[in-house]
């Protein structure tokens, strides 16, 4: 054992190893507390929405994997834990803000089309979850309100199934490789 830890490791190989074990870390627990529910539901007799936990599985990995992404891009640039904390707990607000339905509203009501209020809201990988989420249970997205319209006019049902999984996926792995290049350019010491 102490021979595999005396050998050299490629910078590159720590940096992916560390976000891959990062995202088991993260992603375990959350997927053990997914199949106790399948197991409870399945023991108490229910019949279970195998296509749900498929896809809602799809969602947690994609969303994770952005959040890591973003979240190695964030310890790349940071010099300290107090402004790498700062920084990410900046860009939670920020997705958080433009999460807000209310101002999506006042968007649209200041005469911004719905298209461009649609766009920047499906930037944002939260929002893009959360919608994927609702899919499921609401073909329509009638809880969306006429930004559904947009929406499905745009991706239809299955295609905007496909975006809720590549999309989040996609930043992750662009903030991650960012995060790298920033990494392996930066002082070691």
């Amino acid at each position: 054992f102490e021979y595999l830890l005396a050998l050299p490791v490629p910078l590159g190989a720590w940096y992916w190893g560390k976000l891959a074990g990062r995202f088991l870390m993260v992603f375990t627990p959350v997927f053990l507390a997914m199949v106790g529910a399948l197991a409870w539901g399945y023991a108490s007799g229910a019949e279970i929405p195998w296509k749900l936990f498929a896809y809602y599985t799809g969602l947690l990995v994609a969303l994770s994997w952005c959040f890591l992404g973003i979240g190695i891009l964030i310890s790349s640039l940071a010099r300290s834990v107090d402004v790498a904390q700062g920084a990410a707990f900046l860009v939670w607000l920020v997705l958080l803000l433009f999460l807000d339905l209310i101002l999506l509203g006042v968007m649209i009501q200041q005469q911004i089309p719905a298209e461009s209020a649609v766009a920047i809201a499906l930037a944002n990988p939260m929002q893009v979850f959360r919608t994927g989420t609702m899919l499921l249970f609401d073909p329509q997205l009638v809880m969306l309100g006429p930004a559904a319209y947009v929406i499905l006019d745009n991706f239809g049902t299955v295609g905007y199934m496909v975006f809720a999984l590549a999309y989040p996926t996609v930043v992750g792995t662009l903030a991650a490789m960012l995060g790298y290049w920033v990494f392996r350019r930066g002082d070691l010491l």
